[in-house]
């Protein structure tokens, strides 16, 4: 099996708290930078990660870090490889996501779905949410090709218009919700380069509406494409989305306009799934 494995950017500055509110409420920095230290703890994978670097990535000196992360190792929140030094979720954060999954989850209802998806296209197929300025992969399922893009996976995070599925919901949000979005993250041209400005963004946004997908030629990591198909809620709000990511050659002509009116059907019968629960 061909690997195209590469390491993709952060997916969003992990020095800045996302929707983090400060205001003039007592304790919201600190509230604010003890979430984001648990953000970059259960981004950092099974093998979790130092002290150090977690400091760096939040912005934070190493000694306030420490002393945040042991706060939240006395609630559980996370916890510490004594062999390695590596800090990882803690045994409350599964407590409370087994509890706000009956609200939030649709991984169960949308499991079928993308993994039909995989086996149609033989392409890899993703779930991912919406998570304010973010979209988080749920959901991977691996098709047949045996040449894969590694650029998504669980667990990882992308701001909206730059990966495929983040550009699907941007594209169907309210325009007066595009033009804030934009206004707020004028540091998409320096973290994702031009193609990234909201000129750039706005075409392939009125791109995305035209077609009904979204499509990413490579703007991630050079010769992995995505597709994109945004995902609606009972009220008509784009929360979610189903994509495709694999290698350029197989998301050319035809085979592009099939793999997206695929990846549309799909989404579809996941709207429709959702709505009716």
């Amino acid at each position: 099996m061909v690997d195209t494995r590469t390491p993709p950017p952060a997916a969003s500055d992990p020095r800045q708290p996302s929707n983090a509110a400060s205001g003039g409420v007592p304790g919201a920095q600190a509230i604010a930078r003890a979430a984001h230290l648990l953000r970059l703890v259960t981004a950092a994978g099974d093998g979790g990660a130092a002290v150090g670097d977690l400091a760096l990535d939040a912005r934070l000196t190493r000694p306030t870090a420490h002393r945040l992360l042991s706060a939240l190792r006395a609630e559980g929140l996370v916890d510490r490889d004594e062999a390695t030094g590596h800090w990882l979720p803690g045994p409350e954060l599964y407590l409370m996501g087994s509890v706000a999954a009956s609200r939030f989850d649709i991984t169960a209802t949308a499991r079928d779905i993308v993994r039909s998806l995989a086996v149609r296209t033989e392409e890899s197929a993703f779930l991912s949410v919406r998570r304010g300025d973010e979209t988080v992969c749920l959901v991977r399922e691996d098709g047949s090709f045996p040449i894969r893009s590694f650029v998504l996976s669980e667990g990882v995070r992308f701001p909206l218009g730059v990966a495929s599925a983040g550009l699907a919901i941007l594209a169907f949000l309210p325009p007066q919700d595009v033009d804030a979005y934009l206004e707020r993250h004028p540091e998409l041209v320096e973290k994702w380069g031009s193609s990234h400005s909201p000129a750039r963004l706005r075409a392939r946004i009125a791109d995305t509406q035209g077609r009904g997908y979204a499509v990413n030629p490579g703007l991630i990591v050079e010769g992995s494409w995505g597709v994109g198909a945004a995902v609606f809620t009972r009220a008509g709000d784009p929360q979610w989305a189903l994509s495709l990511t694999g290698v350029e050659f197989r998301f050319g002509g035809e085979r592009l306009a099939e793999l997206g009116r695929i990846l549309l059907a799909h989404a579809h019968q996941l709207s429709t799934r959702i709505a009716a629960r």
